[in-house]
């Protein structure tokens, strides 16, 4: 089968997807168990606080975006990493995508827009994923993260709805086509568009 063809990103600019391993490159903007949540401004390159979610919330597994692309949203693709241990803010890991959850958002009377969630496990020389499909997680796991997506959003006052769950296969189609989409993007508008996290996250 032929592959479409990622574009490699400009000099300064992290590419969508790694060179020597093929892997996903994800920025980890939220560390694993952590109520503060923030947000990347391209325009200085620092990350800065966004805000601290409630007592007892928290992210379930460490939560990051993919450089250089752009889902329908209009924002970076967002992918939440399986791993034991939380890493720091602005850490770059090579992720193998291994599902997605499909779903749609919208603000309190607003339309909705996709803004799907995607799931990665970290695979280097010295950890190799134990999970390679979202098949192969339990029904009751991907419910609760499905449910924490729901309820983070509730909070936020955005209306966050499930409305399918795709194979590795094609999330990783997804996530070309969303560096493609990236390229295709007036210098001035490539990759955030806004400071991450403002409102759709």
């Amino acid at each position: 089968m032929k592959t479409k063809q990622v574009p490699a990103c400009k000099p300064g600019r992290l590419d969508a997807i790694d060179s020597e391993s093929g892997l996903v490159n994800v920025v980890i903007d939220t560390p694993r168990h952590g109520r503060c949540k923030y947000k990347y401004d391209e325009r200085t390159g620092l990350f800065h606080l966004g805000k601290i979610l409630p007592l007892g919330s928290s992210f379930p597994y460490d939560f990051g975006f993919v450089p250089s692309t752009m889902g329908q949203d209009g924002d970076p693709i967002d992918v939440l990493v399986l791993m034991d241990e939380p890493v720091i803010v602005g850490c770059v890991v090579r992720v193998r995508v291994i599902g997605v959850v499909e779903a749609e958002q919208s603000e309190e009377g607003g339309e909705s827009v996709r803004n799907d969630r995607f799931i990665g496990v970290v695979d280097t020389p010295f950890n190799p994923p134990e999970v390679r499909s979202i098949h192969d997680l339990s029904e009751q796991r991907l419910e609760e993260i499905e449910h924490f997506f729901v309820s983070y959003n509730d909070m936020e006052g955005r209306r966050f709805r499930p409305v399918g769950r795709r194979g590795k296969g094609h999330a990783r189609k997804m996530v070309d086509d969303a560096a493609v989409r990236s390229s295709r993007q007036p210098a001035q508008s490539n990759g955030k568009k806004r400071a991450r996290g403002a409102k759709k996250r």
